[in-house]
């Protein structure tokens, strides 16, 4: 006879026959609870009944015999509630609910994880702007690559090449690396060929098996020409727009008749922050259920404060930026001279290079300001954290920003930010971390004021820790992977669906 132990197992076992488990039950971790609980639960069937099982009539050897994740195979039809053979000798008395269950577990485990590994997906990240290039779409598209390895997902970049780099590379944590041999035209741009390269996007697609194509920015033409091969070929495509863009300037009319052609045909859009999903529906014409805002972020390992806390007796301004004209460097010859009027305890350090630069050295020279306004020139990405510790302030003038990733590395160091309101600038920081203004030169200055004033409230270590929790690149990966997902679940379409598009 059945102990009460024995008793709890068999009627636990005939409610797994009665009541399925869904797929959901034993997704991620709890599969291999499962597994390991799957496996305990067979031995302790095979052990029962030890008392019953030398007390029966010997039985015929099964001409098979079975595994543990199939069904029992017998030499002959065994009714419910016979001997079985397990490991070469009578074992236990399985009834029938008791393996139906256990199949039913083994069965979910499996088509589980077959699961879990066909939603890994392979991706195409294309754009003309990538590492050695240093700027905030380089940035977005190294450090979500990166988290999407840590996934699960097979990631590749292409990009055309840089110098004399050129061919494939490995970068950091296994990225693939495709710089295709084109040289850029204007402003790190391709020429347009619409065709031409059309043979090696084919190459590159069939030798990764490539799933997903995901572009980068709006003004990147080898961006625009992938998206269109891939969709021609049959590949879902998913578009990023990093940046915000005009109605009545030529550039961005011609940019925006692009765009509308492009993004008419794609399966999902992704933008950084709703003021940028707003302008790239009204430009591009697409649906807004297919755009998704997924924010950038920083990487708060790399950018940290000072140990130490700086003095507030000189106070250092931070401006790190290209200096070209959407940038607001017309902006800061403005700004910089009154302010170092009105605060005399006021130093400005200018890092980045640009067209604009030769009107900051202009400036500088006119209000002669060489001791109090340092121009660094451009600065490697990895020293960008030294240059911004050294202050106390970060400013930030760009007439046109869809998110500004600087302004995160420059909160994550512990800086306050003086920014323009423009753009998505609004969404990314708290009231009491960033002080808006309008463009406008005698505003920005009233700003500049605002801040020095808060300066000895200001902790910068707390605001790192408030960083780390607002912005995490694993969580841009993890919302970027549902969109795949979405990408993946949309209809497919034949040309003659597409022309009318």
């Amino acid at each position: 006879m059945w102990n009460d132990q024995d008793a709890l197992f068999f009627a636990f076992h005939l409610l797994l026959s009665l009541f399925p488990i869904t797929r959901s039950a034993v997704a991620g971790g709890s599969s291999r609870l499962l597994a390991h609980a799957t496996a305990g639960w067979r031995e302790r069937l095979q052990s029962a009944d030890t008392a019953w099982t030398a007390s029966s009539p010997s039985r015929p050897r099964p001409s098979r015999l079975p595994s543990l994740g199939g069904p029992v195979a017998t030499s002959r039809a065994r009714p419910a509630g016979e001997l079985v053979w397990r490991g070469g000798h009578q074992a236990d008395l399985l009834p029938p609910a008791s393996i139906s269950g256990l199949n039913r577990i083994e069965g979910f485990l499996h088509s589980s994880a077959m699961d879990r590994q066909e939603r890994k997906h392979r991706i195409l990240m294309v754009s003309d702007f990538f590492f050695p290039n240093f700027g905030g779409v380089e940035s977005h598209i190294y450090y979500l690559s990166q988290c999407l390895l840590k996934l699960g997902h097979k990631v590749v970049v292409m990009t055309h090449a840089y110098g004399k780099r050129s061919g494939v590379r490995y970068v950091t944590g296994g990225l693939k690396v495709y710089y295709v041999p084109w040289k850029p035209f204007l402003m790190q741009n391709t020429l347009p060929t619409l065709f031409l390269t059309f043979p090696i996007v084919r190459a590159i697609l069939i030798r990764e098996k490539i799933s997903v194509v995901h572009g980068h920015q709006a003004f990147s033409t080898l961006c625009h020409e992938a998206l269109m091969h891939a969709r021609t070929m049959g590949y879902k495509v998913v578009f990023t727009d990093h940046s915000l863009y005009g109605f009545a300037d030529a550039g961005s009319i011609h940019m925006n008749k692009v765009l509308q052609f492009t993004l008419a045909d794609i399966d999902q859009a992704i933008c950084v922050s709703h003021t940028s999903k707003e302008n790239t529906v009204l430009r591009s014409g697409i649906s807004p259920q297919k755009v998704f805002m997924v924010p950038n972020a920083v990487d708060t390992a790399m950018f940290t404060p000072s140990p130490e806390r700086l003095s507030c007796d000189e106070i250092v301004i931070v401006v790190i930026s290209r200096l070209v004209y959407r940038k607001g460097a017309d902006l800061l010859v403005e700004v910089i001279p009154e302010v170092c009027r009105l605060f005399p305890k006021v130093r400005f350090i200018v890092g980045g290079d640009g067209p604009k630069r030769v009107r900051l050295e202009e400036m500088r020279e006119k209000f002669s300001l060489q001791d109090r306004v340092e121009m660094l020139g451009a600065v490697p990405h990895a020293q960008v954290r030294s240059v911004l510790i050294s202050g106390h302030i970060f400013l930030n003038s760009s007439l046109t920003e869809a998110f500004c990733i600087a302004i995160l590395e420059a909160a994550s160091c512990g800086l306050l930010t003086v920014s323009t309101r423009v753009g998505g600038v609004p969404e990314v920081l708290p009231d009491d971390m960033i002080v808006l203004a309008q463009p406008a030169p005698e505003d920005m200055v009233q700003a500049v004021k605002k801040a020095i004033d808060m300066l000895p409230g200001i902790d910068p270590q707390l605001m790192h820790l408030r960083m780390k929790k607002l912005y995490s690149w694993d969580d841009v990966a993890k919302r970027t992977e549902i969109v795949y997902d979405r990408a993946m679940q949309s209809p497919k379409t034949d040309l003659l669906e597409r022309l009318p598009r």
